[in-house]
């Protein structure tokens, strides 16, 4: 056979040159339309890869920066008839308003604040006195961290268990008028738990403490905390098991802040994690005002809640975190929301 214009294939069949030239264009474009992957994980060049790897993230860059001005130019070329900004899906505006939500001017709630273990301190008959103690045998890290909350706290006193049981530390703290005992506890030398129980009737809360930050570890700190009391904010602690959590914290520290020292002492909860910060107010003239992180700083994870003072055998529990929780929706118990993950 001649193999200028024909030529035979494995089955038999004859193709012409046409058709091979037509086969030819349209692998052409198919390798067009689907261009060989690259990635910059294959370069073996460190450096080149790095290289390569920073144009990649600035051209992207570039295209999303045209993107967002090619937008902008649409919407106030359509003016009033341009469509709404779509409002980005997160845990925050997912979540559904929860029955549990303490309303401040609901008779029942008032009556449970006029009757609770914190009375007492809101109406101003006793005076907070604090204990703030260590699991045995602190490590470094430990024992500053319950220096500086000592220092955070007023009329706050730091002891070492010594290895006495919990059990035997709360009568005797009973007996001496303090009305908080705190403690620190640690694993592999880093604070990883805290036990806050009310005296002398409880309650007692167990927390998680993660991202614990001293003072030495803080860029731009202030200068060590004076003695003055620091004014308490306490966010989001809106349900009933929040609003019990945030009495706690507001009995630990004094009812009359001294402005003087422009001190305040911050616990945010958002999505039940308590974040802890303590700053100082700057003015720098009569409208302007700034703050400055004394420090320390930690974040609380509320584990259990429980009546009375500490009892890990027979204590009547009011909470308690469920490790078996569904993966589709997360409940935010101090917070006023159901939180929807779908």
């Amino acid at each position: 056979t001649r193999t200028g214009s024909r030529q035979h294939t494995q089955g038999g069949g004859v193709e012409t040159k046409e058709e091979q030239e037509e086969k030819m264009e349209k692998s052409e474009q198919a390798a067009a339309a689907f261009p060989p992957s690259f990635s910059v994980s294959e370069i073996k060049n460190k450096q080149r890869r790095h290289l390569m790897f920073m144009k990649f993230k600035q051209e992207k860059r570039k295209q999303k920066l045209q993107l967002k001005k090619k937008k902008k130019k649409e919407r106030e070329a359509l003016g009033d008839k341009a469509p709404p900004k779509e409002v980005p899906k997160t845990i925050e505006n997912q979540r559904v308003y929860d029955e549990t939500t303490v309303n401040p001017e609901d008779e029942e709630v008032a009556f449970d604040e006029g009757t609770d273990e914190f009375c007492s301190y809101f109406n101003g008959l006793t005076n907070p006195k604090v204990l703030i103690t260590t699991s045995d045998r602190p490590r470094g890290r430990t024992v500053r961290f319950c220096e500086q909350l000592a220092t955070v706290i007023p009329n706050a006193y730091v002891y070492y268990r010594r290895g006495l049981a919990l059990k035997r530390v709360v009568p005797q703290c009973i007996a001496r008028n303090f009305t908080y005992v705190m403690v620190v506890n640690e694993d592999r030398k880093v604070p990883n738990g805290l036990v806050l129980c009310h005296l002398p009737d409880g309650p007692t809360a167990h927390f998680k403490v993660s991202s614990v930050r001293l003072r030495k570890e803080m860029k731009r700190r202030g200068k060590e905390p004076t003695e003055h009391s620091p004014e308490v904010i306490l966010n989001n602690f809106s349900t009933r098991l929040g609003h019990s959590i945030g009495r706690l914290f507001a009995a630990l520290f004094p009812q009359d802040p001294q402005f003087v020292g422009r001190q305040v002492a911050t616990f945010h909860n958002q999505r039940d994690f308590i974040f802890f910060r303590f700053h100082r107010y700057i003015f720098k003239n009569e409208k302007k005002v700034g703050i400055q992180e004394l420090g320390p700083r930690f974040t609380l994870k509320l584990r259990s809640l429980q009546k009375g003072t500490f009892d890990s055998k027979f204590g009547e529990y009011e909470w308690v975190l469920k490790v078996s929780l569904s993966a589709v929706t997360v409940f935010f118990k101090m917070q006023e929301e159901l939180c929807c993950l779908i």
